[in-house]
């Protein structure tokens, strides 16, 4: 097959290229920065310079393709808008793009936060209505709603918390846990589903080859729930340490995200650490069924938390990150 992917440059993005290489796919990335891109070229991938809002390039990566992985997006902006214009309004040029070159099915890599949070002790389905609490949940639900609406074969994949190899986001966590004492949003009871990079491109992989996933919104994660206390001293134990966690409550947190996000902003940076992001960060959970994925495709997870951790924990050290 021949798949695009946005994003390709990226945590997770490597990770999916690696798959669909594996698969004998002839891979296409969209790419900004060459520096990013370096290496590509020579294991066969077909390298296209540009972003979201290039749309002579996009046109170019997409011709002929039979799927587009979508990734390409923000995580962090300074305002709801600057979430919008990329998330949503980019994707509706890639969507545009690739209708006027292909007949391509398009695989939205979205999130469970477009979804929004879960009922502790319940899951999302794919089937519930959405309901986000962020700008970057309401961005990306956004996205979804242009995909659903335009010409081409779609399917939507929301990933939980995504970690392992490469990840510069979990990796503050490992790093945290070389210190007795780590702090926890709340009580440290937060339920969520997780998925090791590995296990999601593979189940994007799946995902792009099955006729019955088309039109389907699923969930790519283990079945297994965690809390978020429990995922810290997993890592922890991971890295061969024993830690003490300390609740940190929401007014602390609202307060110092407020000082990170006016430090960004005046630096001309963006974070994670906004208090619009305590909405998630404090919300009962996160979780989600991966049964669904898994009648339409084949796909299960195969790493737990504790193997997943395991190996990311010695990737890292392998790695010199940590």
């Amino acid at each position: 097959m021949r798949a695009l992917v946005t994003g390709g440059t990226g945590f997770i993005g490597s990770h999916i290229i690696e798959a669909l290489l594996g698969a004998g796919d002839q891979v296409t990335v969209l790419f900004r920065t060459p520096r990013k891109a370096a290496g590509l070229e020579e294991r066969g991938v077909r390298l296209v310079p540009g972003d979201l809002s290039n749309v002579e390039a996009l046109r170019t990566a997409a011709r002929d393709q039979d799927v587009i992985y979508h990734l390409g997006g923000l995580v962090a902006a300074h305002t709801e808008k600057g979430f919008f214009a990329v998330n949503r309004d980019g994707t509706a040029r890639v969507l545009a793009a690739a209708a006027q070159v292909s007949r391509a099915r398009v695989v939205f890599i979205s999130s469970l936060a477009a979804a929004g949070p879960s009922p502790r002790g319940g899951r999302r389905h794919g089937d519930e209505r959405a309901e986000p609490v962020s700008g970057y949940g309401r961005s990306k639900l956004a996205g979804e709603e242009v995909v659903r609406a335009g010409t081409l074969p779609w399917t939507i994949i929301r990933p939980p918390g995504v970690y392992g190899p490469r990840d510069p986001e979990f990796l503050r966590v490992f790093k945290a846990v070389r210190y007795p004492v780590i702090p926890v949003f709340g009580d440290g009871g937060q339920e969520l589903s997780l998925v090791y990079v590995v296990d999601l491109a593979r189940a994007l992989v799946a995902v792009g080859r099955s006729e019955a996933a088309i039109g389907g919104i699923f969930y790519p994660c283990h079945p297994e729930v965690v809390t978020s206390a429990g995922f810290a001293n997993t890592v922890a134990g991971a890295m061969g340490r024993r830690i003490r966690l300390v609740s940190l409550p929401r007014w602390f947190a609202g307060g110092l995200f407020g000082i990170t996000a006016t430090a960004a902003r005046l630096t001309g940076g963006t974070t994670l650490l906004t208090p619009d992001k305590a909405n998630e960060l404090f919300a009962a959970a996160w979780t989600a069924d991966p049964e669904p994925l898994t009648a339409a495709t084949g796909w299960r997870a195969e790493y737990d938390l504790l193997r997943g951790t395991r190996a990311t924990a010695e990737w890292y050290r392998s790695a010199g990150w940590p």
